[in-house]
């Protein structure tokens, strides 16, 4: 499995580390598991993610 960092993330979806931070934060977007002082995010679960914002599942969706 691979594992991505805030960065990675951040560069995934065209933000700064700072808005993936605060997704975490209030609980949206893909969730991410701490390993040490790092947080990684499994690529399963982005794919997970995207499944839900395509489904229209997720209040915060893709752009129309």
């Amino acid at each position: 499995m691979r594992y991505l960092t805030t960065a990675e993330v951040a560069e995934r979806y065209r933000t700064a580390e700072s808005t993936v931070r605060y997704w975490r934060q209030i609980k949206k977007g893909p969730r991410g598991i701490k390993v040490g002082k790092r947080v990684l995010y499994p690529e399963a679960e982005l794919l997970r993610y995207e499944r839900t914002l395509i489904a229209g599942q997720e209040e915060w969706g893709l752009a129309s």
